[in-house]
């Protein structure tokens, strides 16, 4: 049976682990409400201009003989160099928010291996530059701090190269991964392949109302270039703050668990503290009693 002192200072140590699992539960909670509200309206932005995009693109196509003549559109069978750019966490404590990532990017990472297709691997968060910095994983780039504050200047810079490298030729895709908020105790995983934008997706349709969106055929490539960079550059951003709202719920998650598990502790703790006192009583007594007998 373990010393009473040593019991009691296991329930002091598992109490204070509790009160500051539910603080940081709560804490996460906060900032999950205001993150959870800014990724449903950069949602709905991104919906419209995927919508937008679609529609011109789809016009092109469908306008010319042999579809549209833009790198960004063309479908390449055989890739020579890739970008993959990854968002994690800068902090940890959340469960296995950053891991899904890490394993996502691996798996991509051994796809194009196999291919024989060189990879820059791009990374933005603490937690997974460290594990691939670690696994002697060489990263292209790196950037700490915008996962935990996302900024829309320092995004779109970080991203602008690979946008320049694709349109110039240097590279033949770019996938964005991250773990996105899907509800409050649900995250959702993203491979997305932002590079080329799949043209096969575009279908030609006759609509009955005239589009509002009107192209002269001059202005085509400039302004498919113009959509294809704001349509990468808000990706990167809506990664950023779709991945800070998976985040804050997925600590959220892991910190309410830890709490209910320190309390299950604590009760398992008392009650053999409550044992070992027992026993220690019971052995006073008995030796009580044998010291009153043996003076008889």
């Amino acid at each position: 049976m373990a010393n009473l002192k040593d019991i009691q200072r296991q329930i002091k140590s598992v109490s204070s682990t509790q009160k500051t699992t539910r603080a940081m539960k709560l804490v996460s909670t906060a900032k999950l409400r205001r993150a959870e509200e800014l990724a449903k309206r950069s949602r709905l932005y991104a919906q419209k201009m995927n919508q937008v995009i679609a529609e011109i693109a789809g016009r092109i196509k469908c306008s010319k003989i042999g579809g549209i003549d833009n790198r960004s559109f063309t479908k390449i069978e055989n890739p020579k160099i890739v970008d993959i750019v990854f968002v994690t966490a800068d902090k940890g404590l959340c469960g296995g928010f950053n891991v899904q990532t890490i394993k996502a990017v691996k798996k991509l990472l051994k796809e194009y291996k196999d291919q024989n297709v060189k990879v820059r691997l791009r990374g933005i968060g603490k937690k997974g530059i460290e594990f691939f910095k670690y696994n002697e994983v060489e990263l292209f780039d790196s950037l700490v701090g915008l996962s935990s504050k996302p900024d829309k200047v320092t995004s779109d810079e970080f991203i602008k190269t690979s946008i320049l490298d694709f349109k110039d030729g240097k590279i033949d895709a770019l996938h964005l991964v991250y773990n996105g908020y899907k509800n409050m105790i649900t995250q959702e995983l993203h491979v997305n392949k932002v590079l080329p934008v799949d043209a096969d997706s575009f279908e030609c349709k006759e609509s009955e109302n005239k589009s509002m969106l009107e192209v002269e055929a001059e202005d085509e490539e400039a302004m498919l270039d113009a959509l294809v960079n704001k349509y990468v550059s808000y990706s990167m951003y809506y990664s950023l703050i779709d991945s800070l709202a998976a985040e804050h719920s997925a600590r959220m998650q892991a910190m309410d668990t830890a709490t209910n598990n320190a309390k299950e502790m604590v009760k398992s703790l008392k009650v053999d503290f409550n044992k070992a006192r027992q026993a220690a009583i019971t052995t006073e007594l008995i030796e009580i009693i044998s010291g009153v007998e043996s003076m008889k």
